[in-house]
Parts: C-alpha cells; structure tokens; sequence
C-alpha cells in the first residue's frame, strides 16, 4: 500500500499544484526505476567479473604463419552490431535504421557499406586480426565466400517474428531472425561442401562461428512498443507505459538466451570446434537509453555515470546466457565456446577512456545525432543520417557513434579488449604474441 500510495497525486491547491505535480512526477521516476532494480536483484542477483583468463600461450614471430591458429574462414550470426551489408541489401529500410545506409555512415572508410558506424565494426578488426578478407554479406550474391560469410542483418533478432507477435513485440526492420540466417549457413554450406555432413564438419574444423551478439531487438522492440507518448513527458500513463515495457522484455529474456544455445547446439552438432557467444551491452552506458530514460537522481547511476537498472536488465541476459554456455561446455567438450563479455569491455573502455583517446567529457554523447535529452545528442525521432542532424568534428574522440552503435575506434578498442586482452573466455583464438 505505501508504494500504490506514493504513486497517486495528492490533492494540491492551484498555487502549489504545478510544484507538486513535477515533484511527483520525479518520484514516479525513481520509483519505476528503484522497483525496476529490485525485480532484477530478485532475478538475476549481480556477479563480480573473474579476471580476464590470460591465453596460455603464443607462438613466437618467427612461427607466424599467414593463418593464424589454424583458422581459415568466420562465420557470423547477427544484428547491426555486425551486420557488413545485409539489410542494405534486403532494401525498403524504415524506422531508426533507414538512414543507417546512406552518409554519414561509412565516413571514415570511403562510403557507406551497410555497417552502423562511421567506419569498421568488431567483426571486420576480427577477420583483419586473422589475416582474412574482411566478411562479405550473404545477401552479395557475386562476393568472394572462400573465408566465411556474414548472416548477421542490422534489426534482426533472436526470435522470429511471429514469436514476438504472440506477445504483443513488432518486428518493424526485417524478418531475419537468427532462425532464418541458420537455415541460409545449413543452405550455403549444403551447396558449397559437396552437401557431404563430414565435408561440413571439416570445413568447420576449421572456422570460427559467431553467434550474436543477437537478442537485444528482442528487448528493444518490446521497450519501443511501450516508450512514452507525446513529447514523453512524465505522466502516470508514461510511466505505466515504460513499466509494461520493462515486463515484457524481461518476460523474453528466457527465450531468448534458449534460442541463442539452441542454435550453438545445432552448429556444434554439424562440426564447429570454435564458438563465440557475446553478452549484451550495458544498455545503462548506451545513450538512447540514457535519453530515453532521462533520469538525473544519482543514486541511479553507478560509479561509471551509467543508469543502474537498465544495467541489471543486461546482467539477467548475461547471467542467463553464460549459464546456457556453461550446459554447452559439459555436452561438447571437445569443443572451444567462448562467451565474449561485451558487458564488462564496454565497462572497461569507459573507465579507460582517456587512456584509449576518447574524450573522457562526451563518453555519453552520440558523435552523430540532433539533440535530444540531457547531453547525449539523441533524438530518436531524428537519428544519425536525418536532416536537421549533424556529425561531431573528432569521430575518433568518441564511443558512441549514432547513440546506439559504436564508432569505428571504439570497436576497435572492444576488439582488443575481447582478443587480445582477455574479455572473450577461454581465448577463442591463440595470437602470435606481438614484437
């Protein structure tokens, strides 16, 4: 009863009625936010990060060879994280995506290519760190496939669409799910291996799959479906809107993570010996949400500035996850499955900004954006690429690309960090140890 009472507007005189009606409406914000917090303590309690395992051991430079650890072709499962041109090849790009195809995106690498940044994602920093061509997209029906393909679609999600459907979530980019981009890997690799199961699982013996990262449209299309009207402001129905939101998402985060196992089960029974599955963002350090979320009270941020909560929400999916990857290791333990802790690199690199050349004043500011918010430059009714938008002098400086994805630096750093610094578990790769 106290917390129902503290949500329902006293009676208020007209002189004092606009002071107490904005003083209640930030405690709704914190309350939404603090019992937000304690239903994800209750789910899914916080677990310190291990420190990163060290790889073992290397080769010496002179055993370099052209390929590295024996690993000739990628194979990547995905969403705009890693997505190299798929959707916009899939065409008629709508909602925050349809200016992702266009400049700016693409700057500082010639053009725009289909990738959510100003340049190179982690995918790409990958293949080039494994002396391969970088990944052409499957839908590049003329490319060079010899090293690998990329599934991964920008929108897509775990779960197909008619899933989400059933529990009110609208798909609005494509129809890709990672349903769909398993069954164009088992199309592709029937008709390029001679169709022969044991001609796969040589050509997997020596490949690295990456599953994901995939699932975080799962959630943002549910907290979309649910984001507050008008100009948001903060009203009972707003917050009664965002707290069906934060239900609903947290209600798909099992299926989700079996979805993701699922499909690592299915290639690991075909052949593949190396897996790599990410872990979410902190979605509390990613601007949009920041901006969305618009909460200023302090004891909802942590000690990096991120908003708490939200971060919890990312820790329920990770937590969940390992624990599927963990069951995977047991049944398959021949195999190498590396869980790739996107949470805590994306941690680390914040805490190193200024170390890593980033401006350590603008690392919750999109480089490319029109406003919005507080200081994060994100207006999601304008994004990255519409007019009225505009594109910061010192991309490089920057973490945060569009408010949502990274810049070509950051992904660089999140590269290192995963590789060659430990955030990927066990090392999925051994590297030549550098001179």
């Amino acid at each position: 009863m106290p917390l129902l009472a503290s949500l329902v507007p006293r009676p208020q005189t007209k002189q004092n009625g606009r002071r107490a009606l904005e003083r209640d409406m930030r405690t709704m914000a914190r309350t939404v936010l603090a019992v937000l917090m304690a239903l994800l303590l209750v789910a899914s309690p916080c677990h310190a990060r291990p420190a990163p395992q060290h790889t073992a051991k290397s080769t010496s430079p002179k055993e370099q060879k052209a390929v590295v650890d024996g690993v000739t072709a990628i194979y990547n499962f995905g969403d705009s994280l890693s997505d190299t041109g798929n959707l916009l090849r899939e065409g008629a790009t709508t909602g925050m995506l349809q200016y992702t195809t266009g400049p700016p995106y693409g700057s500082a690498i010639g053009g725009a290519t289909g990738r959510c940044s100003d340049g190179y994602l982690m995918i790409d920093f990958l293949a080039k760190d494994l002396n391969l061509p970088l990944l052409n997209p499957y839908l590049d029906m003329g490319a060079d496939f010899a090293h690998g393909v990329n599934f991964a679609v920008a929108g897509a999600t775990a779960l197909d669409a008619a899933a989400l459907a059933k529990r009110g979530v609208t798909v609005p980019h494509t129809n890709t799910s990672l349903a769909v981009q398993l069954q164009q890997f088992k199309d592709f690799m029937n008709a390029n291996t001679g169709s022969s199961p044991q001609e796969i699982r040589e050509k997997l013996a020596h490949s690295l799959v990456m599953v994901g990262e995939i699932g975080g449209n799962d959630y943002n299309y549910a907290f979309s479906a649910n984001k507050p009207t008008g100009n948001g402001e903060r009203s009972l129905y707003n917050f009664g809107r965002m707290a069906t939101g934060v239900v609903e998402a947290m209600a798909l985060v099992p299926d989700v993570v079996r979805t993701i196992t699922s499909t690592a089960r299915e290639l690991l029974d075909m052949g593949a010996t190396r897996l790599v599955i990410p872990g979410n963002f902190p979605l509390g350090c990613v601007p949009s949400y920041m901006s969305a979320v618009n909460e200023t009270d302090p004891a909802l941020h942590d000690a990096n500035g991120c908003l708490a909560p939200l971060n919890l929400f990312a820790q329920m999916h990770n937590v969940l996850l390992q624990q599927g990857i963990r069951e995977l290791r047991r049944s398959y333990p021949s195999a190498t499955v590396a869980y790739a802790d996107y949470f805590y690199a994306y941690v680390r690199m914040l805490r190193d900004a200024g170390e890593a050349g980033f401006d350590e004043g603008a690392v919750f500011e999109a480089c490319c954006g029109a406003g919005g918010h507080g200081a994060y430059n994100v207006d999601v009714d304008r994004m990255c690429g519409a007019p009225g938008t505009s594109v910061c002098a010192r991309p490089e400086e920057r973490i945060s690309w569009d408010g949502v994805h990274l810049t070509q630096h950051a992904y660089r750093v999140m590269t290192d960090l995963l590789y060659h610094k430990g955030f990927a578990s066990p090392p999925p790769v051994v590297f030549p140890r550098s001179t």
